[in-house]
């Protein structure tokens, strides 16, 4: 029972962190400038993401623009597009896996069965995570490096927007799911392989029972 709510516990955390990587991807304000100037009715704020740039007015007023051109962006945008979307459709999978093989379900056949889908959701999860963590930390650290460059002028400089720390905490959740999945098979495993199920033998039964035919014979 105290696994099968991990599990669930487990789960939960695995479906925020599907949301939070798909909305991360979406958003775009991965890193913001803002842009006040002298008179506060003129302020704008500028917002780059993976697939769009956005400005917004002081009026209410804003603006987006997408990013036709692959070729034409750094690497770090194009590797993070690649890696967050392969962070969704992993982290996807995992939940469908995850979903036939927990134990408060009736899907996904035997016991074994069960055990084997809930590792292979679990591998998923982990994977998710590390391929949404990796360009997180690499945008980060392009953000940051940028902001301490003296060459850059302040108007040019932009700070981690909140796309970049909701793709951090829904890593974080798909990491923390994954090795709950993983860790519960393994568990269930090793449990297995010191305890085997026991087997019945009767030998001294059926040599007394073969002994009475022999007698049997010779009367």
């Amino acid at each position: 029972m105290a696994s099968a709510s991990l599990q669930f516990f487990a789960f939960i955390l695995a479906l925020f962190g599907v949301f939070g990587d798909i909305a991360a991807t979406l958003l775009p304000n991965w890193k913001v400038n803002a842009d006040v100037g002298s008179n506060i009715i003129t302020a704008i704020t500028q917002m780059q993401g993976l697939w769009m740039d956005c400005t917004w007015y002081s009026t209410g007023m804003f603006s987006c623009t997408l990013k036709y051109s692959v070729l034409s962006l750094p690497v770090y945008i194009q590797a993070a597009r690649t890696t967050m979307v392969l962070s969704c459709i992993l982290s996807a999978f995992g939940i469908c896996i995850t979903t036939a093989g927990m134990k408060c379900t009736k899907l996904g056949g035997d016991s074994d069965s069960k055990s084997h889908a809930c590792f292979a959701g679990g591998v998923c999860f982990i994977l998710a995570g590390i391929s949404g963590l990796v360009p997180t930390s690499w945008y980060t650290r392009e953000i940051i490096s940028n902001f301490l460059e003296q060459t850059i002028p302040e108007s040019s400089k932009h700070e981690p927007g909140g796309a970049v720390y909701t793709g951090f905490i829904s890593s974080g959740f798909l990491l923390i799911a994954g090795v709950i999945f993983c860790a519960s098979c393994f568990k269930k495993q090793q449990g297995a392989w010191i305890y085997p199920p026991n087997q019945h033998y009767f030998p001294s039964t059926e040599q007394e029972s073969n002994a009475g035919y022999n007698l049997k014979d010779y009367v």
